[in-house]
């Protein structure tokens, strides 16, 4: 464990020019005493590791010192093979390069590893677009990749809204990094002037220019961050209503993948305790009534809807007109069979 964090250590080091300990520790993901241990077993064993002091001080290699120890495990090589995405660099137009660089990494390979790019693709395939939905590569996808490589900025006229409030609009974007959603493509970007970060759907992108002036990238943008506290706050904003529930341990059981994971986790933590018949009753956030029916039916018997008054007279005729349709039917006489006695009132 400790062999692998000093090799860690001494390539970070090689690929900077120098390091803090708090940057070596957040790397590592140990203490800034830890870093000065290894930092010090380093140098006792050879490696040139000088430590600056002062306020911008850190740790940096002497005269240029290499490692040797950069071959690749065959776990490693299957790893690296496994970090691109086939599709999604097709559709941003790197298919290419792709393969030129899995073809280059391929011939400094240990013959022993040679394989390691057949080998991963026969077991891992990761197909982004949701199920039922035909993929879409929006036509000015590239275009957005290229200046979110050069960190170019770019102009762009997009639609906003809908039906005949849709308008079109024009912005001066700083592109900071693409995401794919769901089979859906998303820009992340700050509008130029303002620093205000905003996530942008590429398919609704109806020109881009991209210009030859650069931005200034800031450092501490992390974008797999910044999409995940964007996606929870999207999902939260849809949230706008409330329903009470009486569930069965079943309905509890199956209400994630019955409504948005975030609500059902977030209601079944607050939930009272079960009652005398395992039941729990819970307070859950849902976009919309109608939503909520549509959703909380497929639960079936295992859910009771308590509140909103509308919605529960919703279910209950929805129970009674299943009920009737499923009532048993009077079986109809056979054709030719003589009809039973007739009584006269």
């Amino acid at each position: 464990m400790r062999a692998a964090r000093l090799i860690k250590m001494v390539l970070l080091l090689q690929s900077r020019p120098s390091m803090t300990a708090a940057e070596l520790a957040r790397e590592l993901e140990v203490s800034e005493r830890t870093v000065t241990r290894d930092a010090q077993a380093l140098s006792e064993a050879g490696v040139p590791v000088y430590a600056d002091r002062g306020r911008i001080g850190g740790y940096r290699l002497v005269g240029g010192y290499r490692t040797r120890l950069t071959g690749l495990a065959r776990s490693e090589a299957e790893a690296l093979f496994l970090s691109g995405v086939p599709g999604a660099l097709r559709e941003m137009g790197l298919e290419d390069a792709a393969s030129a660089a899995r073809l280059k990494v391929s011939a400094a390979l240990l013959p022993s590893l040679r394989d390691a790019s057949r080998t991963a693709a026969q077991r891992f395939h990761l197909d982004a677009p949701n199920w039922f939905r035909e993929p879409r590569t929006p036509e000015l996808l590239p275009a957005v990749a290229d200046a979110v490589w050069d960190d170019r900025r770019i102009t762009a006229r997009y639609r906003r809204g809908a039906g005949e409030h849709r308008r079109e609009v024009a912005r001066e974007l700083e592109p900071y990094g693409l995401v794919l959603k769901a089979g859906v493509w998303y820009l992340c970007a700050r509008v130029a002037g303002h620093g205000a970060f905003r996530v942008y759907r590429i398919d609704r992108f109806t020109a881009v220019d991209a210009g030859e002036e650069r931005f200034e990238r800031e450092e501490e943008f992390d974008l797999p961050a910044f999409w995940e506290e964007r996606a929870e706050q999207f999902a939260r904003s849809l949230l706008r209503d409330r329903v009470v529930v009486r569930l069965s341990p079943e309905g509890a059981r199956r209400l994630p993948h019955a409504v948005d994971p975030l609500s059902a986790r977030e209601a079944l933590a607050g939930a009272g305790d079960p009652d005398g018949d395992g039941w729990v009753t819970l307070t859950l956030p849902v976009e919309s009534e109608e939503v909520a029916h549509t959703q909380l039916t497929a639960l079936g018997p295992e859910v009771e809807v308590l509140e909103p008054g509308t919605l529960r007279e919703r279910f209950a005729a929805q129970a009674a007109r299943s009920a009737e349709l499923y009532r048993p039917r009077r079986t109809a006489p056979t054709p030719g069979a003589s009809p039973g006695p007739r009584t006269d009132a």
